[in-house]
């Protein structure tokens, strides 16, 4: 994915399974689970359609500090260098960083409250 794009969207909540089962009946999500090592998170699929567009997933072990909003994964280049100019733009670091995919990612809230989170994918190759 090219740098400056959303990657990805997710919500951590304390109940993901609750949220899961809202967001299937409304919206018409299919949840596929996601081993989390004693428990599961969901990737969540459109009718119709195998891949899934977004994630939801319980607030606790390693997402017990991600605040409960739908968050945007905003891909860039370099995380540590996008996450030292946020800083010092107003930024402060939520949680993270932290490896993903292969990649790794910050949630950060930027310098108007709002949060987000910003991921940089794997090497290639």
């Amino acid at each position: 994915m090219a740098t400056g794009k959303i990657g990805w969207t997710d919500l951590t909540v304390p109940d993901a399974t609750g949220i899961r089962d809202f967001y299937a009946a409304v919206v018409g999500w299919r949840p596929e689970a996601v081993d989390m090592d004693g428990y599961a998170d969901f990737n969540m699929v459109p009718p119709g359609d195998d891949d899934a567009v977004a994630g939801i997933c319980h607030a606790r072990g390693q997402n017990a500090n991600i605040p409960p909003v739908w968050l945007v994964y905003i891909t860039v280049e370099n995380l540590a260098a996008s996450l030292a100019e946020a800083t010092k733009r107003g930024a402060t670091v939520v949680d993270g960083p932290r490896e993903a995919g292969g990649g790794g990612f910050a949630v950060i809230r930027d310098p108007a409250g709002a949060v987000c989170a910003l991921y940089q994918e794997p090497p290639a190759g």
